[in-house]
This record gives C-alpha cells, structure tokens and sequence, in this order.
C-alpha cells in the first residue's frame, strides 16, 4: 500500500504511515473535524522513486488547490519523543509538480542533523525510522495555535493552556512571534484578543474529550476559519510532564516530596530496589517521630507529607525537620504549602495523623546515645566501626543455598530498614554538632566561615575511598599511557578477563567494590561487577600534573585550615559572647570528630545490599535458563511477589520486562524531578515566584567556602566523565559514587542537595566550593563556559 486516505488509517498502522498520519487518523475516527487528506506511506517512500500516479490521483480527489505538506516518521509523536519541529513541513503547496517537491524535501529531512541529534539526545538508537508524508487540504485561519490539555510548565492537570496567533500560527509553533495566551480551568472566563469566550470554551471541550479518548494529555494544533468552523491539525502526547502521583481517594490536594536526593540520586530507581528504599527512607523518618508514606512515582522516591503538614503539631516542626537532609529548596516548598489555606489543620485532628513523637523509650534511647557520643567520640568511633565490620560479617548469605526459592527466601528474609544504636547516634551526634553553631553564632559568624572550619573533616569513609584510587592511580603511572587511551569499558573488560597489567585494582575492589553510583537501588551494579566508573576516574586522576594539586594534599590543606579557623572563630566568639562562643566551640570540636561519620551508616548497609543482588541475579540466571526471563538482571525489573510467582509457579514475566526497561529508559532522559509536587501533577517551585538575585547570576546556597574560577563541565552520568583539573563540575545531584571526580574539580555546582548531604560534605572536606540547589543549573550552564562559584554569595555567575 503505497498512498492511503487518512481516513482509513488507524493508530495500529503506524509503522507504514508514521507518528502523526496515525494520530490525525484516529482523529477522523473519533469524529473530530480534520482536514481532507492522505498519507504517502514508508514503504512508498522507501523506494527511490516515488509514486507519481498514485500520488497525483490522490491530490486530484481533494480537488487539487493548495495543500500542507507534512512529515510523519514512525518514530515521531511517540509518548516519550515528539520529533516537534525535527522535520519539515511545507505549507501553501499548489501544484503536482510543486506537491512532488514537497514531498521528497519531507522525505530528506529524516535524516538531517537536527533530527538526528534529537534521536541521539532521546536514546533511541538503531530502531526503526521510516518516513511517510501527510498532504492535507490547506485551512485558511483566521486565528490558530496550540492547546495543551495539561499545563506544559506548571504540570497541573487541571489547567488546559491555550496559545493562539493570527493567520496561519506558525509563530505559536515556532517561537518566532508573540502570542497570545490564555489558561483555561474550566470557570466561565471572557474572551480577550483573538479568541472570544465561546472559542476559548469550545476548545477546552475538545481538549477534555481528546485527553478522555486518546488516554493521557495531549499537544493539539488547532485552526479556526474565516466561518468560525474549528479544525484540529494535529494532536500527539505531551512527552515533558513528570508523571500524576498515585489517585487516592482525597478529594483536596495532597503533597508529595522528593526524597531521593537525600542519597544524592534522581535517576529513577529499578522496581526491586524501590522496595528496599521504600521501607529504608519511612524507617529513617519513623526515627523523627514521622509516620510518612513512600511511594513511587515516576521511578523516584517521593513522601506523602499531607497529613504531616494538616496535622497541628507535626507542622509547626517539620521544615525545621527537613534542614539536615533535604535542603532549602525542600523546605521552601513546604513553607509555601502550610501557607495555602487548602492544608491548614482540619478540625479534629491532632498528633497521630501525620506525626507522632518518638515514644519516650525511643526519646531517652536517642538522648542517651547521642549525649554518650559527644561526651567520649573516640569511643563511639570504636564502637560504630566495630558494627560495621559486624555487619559486613553477617550480610554474607549462608552456606547451602542452591536452589532459587532458597535464594528468594534469603533474600526475603533480610531486613534492610534496622537500625543499630551504635551506628546511627553517633552519627546524628555529628550532625547536631555540625548544623547547630550556625544558629548560636549568628551575627559573630557567616555560614561560610563555619563551613570552613567543617572542611578536612577526618574519619570519612567516602573520603578515604577516594584517597585511597589516588594512591592506587599514583602507584599505576607506569601504565599512564593505556589507561588515558584505552576507553573505560574496555579496560574493565580487561580487567574481567584477567588481561589487564595488575595495577592494584583487586584490593580496591575487595574493600570498595560493594559501591556504585545510586547505590542504594538494589538494582545497580556495583563497582566489583563493573568498574568501568573507577576506570573513568583513574584516568580524570592521571591528569592531574600540578604536585599542589593531588588531591592528597588538598585534603591536608583543608584540614589545616579548619583547624586555624576553628581556633581564630572560637577566640572571637567568645569575646563576643562568652556562654554561646563556649558552646558553639565544643560542638564544632565535636563536628570535626564525629561529622565525617555520616558516610559510614550507609557504608556499611551496603554489605547487605549486595549480598541480596548477588542472589537475586543468581535466581535471574535460573528463571533467564528456564525461559522466564530475557536476561539474569531483568530481575531487577520485577517486585519480590513476582520474583516468587516465577520461581514458584513458572510465571513468565519477559513482556513485563520489556515495558519497564523502556519506561525506565524514558525516566532515565529526564534531567529535571520536581522537589515537590500536588497531587494534580503541579510542580510547587514552577508556581513560586522566582527570587531576585545579582544580575546575570544563578542563585543557590554556599555548602562549602570559597570562591573559583574555571570552565564548567556539565556532567549527566559520572560513569565515562572526562573531568580536566580546575573544571567546575556541574550536576543534577551527586551521592559517593560522585565523589572521586571531586579530587579534580575545582568547585561544585548541583540542583539539589543539603548543606549536610553527601556532595557539599566531600567538597568541604577538600577545600573546594560548592554552591547547590541552583535550579536548572545543567540547563543554563553550558560545559565550557567560564563560571564563578561564590559560596559566600551562594551564587554562580556565567562569564558574558
């Protein structure tokens, strides 16, 4: 079939008549007033010539005059990619001989380079992408444009936006004049400009009834004629919305908060490590007296706060909460929430909804370990790192486990949200001693002076890994030259094979190999089983030719300097207030003893963790020889129930897969996660009004002190980051699979993050500035471009 009327074609041809002939047809379908055409499909379009007659008698049925010219490639409107403006499309066309033209040059434009970057930037590889070309009967608008039925940059569902301009509209769609806007929320409004109430009304009808019938929101080109008559020209997913929270059956607005940047991660989390991390992140709040729900959206973390922020008490306590680990951006949605009169207290409700106080048995275990912490540190260090060892003795799974359900039980039976005393209150401990002397030192100290003095901070598990690759890469320089020239996966499968110079990699592995990058999804590797991200590093490390500059060194020098800070600061503040000064110096002594701890809790629940990944993909391998499964860490992509009606009843779960690799994919792309959102899908920080700052200048908050200077390097995926030495590293988020890239940075910039997290807690400790939760910072800054990182002015300004 070489040339087809479009109101023949449905949505299951897509692959002979492209992304957009198949929408429109099922447009006509449903009824919708399209304008008469047809399609010239992939496989007409294949072949060299095209066919002529064909084409011709099909333009002599729509009565000849003048067309649009459009293309449709079979990987065009998709849910994840739009292609929007990739391919060309002509309007106007008069003529067969003109239509002819028309068409080839739609053809060709499959293949340029802006439509192939998209395909590059939208991973979507070496599949299929045929071209077919829509030629439909020209409209003469009086006034047209664009309907989102969603709020393209709120996210709010229950907001359509219309854009409109005169004549054809093609500065709507593209961007090259001004148009007029209207946002539609269903409440009569009048009509204004270009379109009168009774138009803006009709088109958000329509848009209802198109998201209703074409099941998700929808990006409509529409028309309106010189007879007032509505025509739709096209209507395709919208691909940039962050997916709906969960439905529940709360008829007000509910809140959800992002919680996976507290571990340095917004990359979408695999399906069987959202179960550990679920239980793991409501145990760590449950220790706050916090009863939360963790739940999945879009592949991240988020909290359900709702009931937190209506309940009287926990309220008045919780952005004070949220300080350590979840940062100001996190804190100013909340604030902006309990000021929205739809969450005030609802009547009736009290502590126990939202948040309950830890129990008093909990209250006096947490005082005393705490107290106890402070009082002798070296004591808790003993007793914490002792723990550690213990856990990485008992995370390894018992002798004897060979069939798979042996396996799964195992792997049920581990228990990923305990806590132990030992662990956890020194490390609070060191927190507390850390966040509280900003707040007894206001007015005598800056928050930059007081981050100074956190610099150097010893006892850091994450800190001594990344030394540790330093020397490890020290000791390699004999083999500089293949190591800088040999690309990172392919030194790793070296190193697999047994084919690799013995650089002293297996040692690092032994004691580090249980981490990674996102290391607490249970569905990534780790660095023992791909070490290609060290490979990475080690190469950033070899660069670096300046003695002053080993990272060695820089760390010694940023102790240095906190201890002289600590001192002069101490000195000051007691002059100045005697009773503060006293208190604010024994708890930053005590930061500097106990703070560096914060990696290590983590660290060592990693043991467990890849002792369950272990023998999860060792059950992959059976179920993936049985036929259940593609490949072993497709299990990754399964719950533990399905795992068990896999291995228990031979369930087959390889299309489940499939569909949750590609959505994963799709989540894997996006570069932006709202902090906070409603449960209409409104992203709380894109309704807040932007903060005036320095002109020129993106705003953040100083974590670590100091100010430099250098060429940014916008790093996405830390795994074959090349990292120059003074390159001001640029990220969405980072967590301790981040850290070794530090080493050669000469400063941090990151969207999210906490003064206390991981990314400003490393960058403290060698000396670098970091500021964070810049937003968009991977967006407005470039890699190259020449920016300045100001901790003290929490700003990062980009060179004109």
């Amino acid at each position: 079939m070489r040339v087809i009327g479009l109101s023949e074609v449905s949505r299951e041809m897509t692959p002979l008549v492209g992304g957009k002939a198949a929408g429109l047809g099922e447009l006509v379908r449903l009824g919708e007033r399209v304008p008469d055409g047809f399609c010239v499909t992939t496989s007409a379009l294949r072949s060299g010539d095209l066919p002529v007659a064909e084409i011709a008698a099909a333009y002599r049925d729509l009565g000849g005059g003048p067309v649009a010219v459009r293309s449709s490639a079979t990987a065009e409107d998709l849910p994840d990619a739009s292609f929007a403006g990739m391919r060309d499309t002509i309007l106007d066309v008069t003529g067969e001989a003109d239509l002819l033209a028309a068409i080839e040059k739609c053809r060709q434009s499959l293949h340029t380079a802006r439509a192939l970057a998209y395909r590059e930037a939208h991973d979507l590889g070496d599949g299929p992408d045929e071209m077919a070309v829509v030629v439909q009967r020209m409209v003469a608008p009086t006034v047209a444009g664009v309907l989102f039925t969603a709020n393209p940059v709120t996210g709010r569902r229950t907001e359509m936006v219309v854009e409109a301009a005169a004549g054809l509209g093609t500065a709507v769609v593209d961007g090259t004049g001004d148009v007029e806007r209207h946002v539609l929320d269903g409440t009569p409004r009048a009509g204004a400009g270009l379109l009168s109430a009774a138009q803006l009304d009709e088109l958000h009808r329509t848009g209802q009834r198109l998201q209703h019938h074409l099941g998700g929101p929808q990006d409509v080109e529409w028309a309106y004629d010189r007879d007032g008559v509505l025509w739709l020209l096209q209507s395709r997913p919208i691909t940039t919305l962050f997916p709906l929270p969960p439905a529940t059956d709360d008829p007000d607005p509910r809140l959800y908060l992002e919680f996976g940047h507290v571990q340095g991660m917004l990359r979408p989390v695999t399906p069987m490590g959202m179960s550990t991390l679920k239980s793991l992140v409501s145990a760590m709040l449950a220790s706050f007296g916090l009863r939360v729900e963790v739940t999945d959206i879009g592949g991240r973390l988020y909290g359900d706060l709702t009931d937190l922020v209506r309940d009287r008490s926990a309220r008045k306590r919780v952005v004070n909460l949220l300080a350590v680990d979840f940062g100001p951006r996190a804190q100013a949605a909340v604030q902006q929430v309990l000021d929205d009169p739809r969450f005030a207290p609802r009547p009736g409700r009290g502590r126990g909804h939202g948040g309950a106080a830890p129990s008093a048995r909990t209250a006096v275990r947490a005082l005393t370990g705490v107290t106890r912490a402070l009082a002798r540190p070296e004591a808790a260090r003993s007793r914490l790192f002792a723990e550690i060892r213990r856990l990485e003795t008992d995370a390894a799974a018992p002798a004897g486990l060979t069939t798979a359900a042996d396996r799964l039980r195992f792997v049920r039976a581990q228990d990923t949200s305990a806590s132990v005393d030992a662990i956890v209150w020194p490390i609070v401990a060191g927190m507390l001693a850390a966040a509280l002397p900003p707040h007894l030192l206001k007015g005598v100290a800056s928050r930059d002076e007081i981050n100074i003095v956190l610099g150097g901070m010893p006892h850091n598990v994450t800190i001594e890994m990344d030394l540790a690759l330093w020397g490890l890469t020290t000791r390699a320089r004999d083999h500089r030259d293949l190591l800088l020239t040999t690309p990172p996966a392919e030194l790793a499968r070296r190193y697999h094979d047994g084919t690799l110079p013995e650089i002293g990699l297996g040692a690092f592995l032994d004691r580090y190999g249980h981490r990674a990058v996102a290391e607490v999804d249970l569905g990534v590797p780790r660095w023992a089983e791909d070490p290609t991200p060290v490979f990475a590093t080690i190469a950033n490390y070899l660069r670096v030719t300046d003695p002053e500059q080993a990272p060695d060194r820089r760390f010694a020098r940023a102790a240095a300097t906190a201890e002289a800070a600590l001192d002069d600061l101490v000195a000051r503040a007691r002059r100045r207030r005697p009773i503060r000064g006293r208190l604010a110096g024994f708890l930053l002594r005590r930061a500097r003893s106990l703070a560096g701890l914060r990696e290590a809790g983590k660290f060592g629940g990693l043991y467990r963790l890849r002792e369950m990944r272990r023998q999860l993909l060792l059950i992959g391998a059976d179920l993936s020889d049985h036929g259940l499964l593609a490949r072993p860490d497709d299990i990754m992509f399964l719950t533990l129930d399905e795992v068990a009606a896999a291995v228990d009843d031979r369930v087959d779960h390889r299309s489940t897969v499939t569909a949750r690799r590609a959505v994963h994919r799709r989540e894997l792309r996006r570069r932006t996660v709202p902090v906070a959102l409603l449960s209409d899908g409104t992203d709380l920080e894109a309704v807040r009004p932007t903060p005036s700052g320095p002109a020129g200048a993106l705003r953040g908050v100083g974590a670590a002190a100091g100010v430099a200077t250098g060429p940014a390097r916008v790093v996405h995926d830390p795994a074959t980051a090349h990292l120059e030495p003074g390159e001001i590293l640029v990220a969405s988020t980072t967590d301790p699979g981040w850290t070794p890239l530090f080493l050669t940075a000469a400063g941090l910039v990151t969207e999210t993050g906490a003064v206390m997290a991981h990314g400003p807690t490393v960058a403290r400790e060698y000396g670098i500035p970091a500021v964070i939760c810049v937003p968009d910072a991977t967006r407005a800054i470039r890699t190259g471009d020449i920016v300045t990182v100001d901790a003290a002015a929490g700003t990062v300004t980009v060179a004109a």
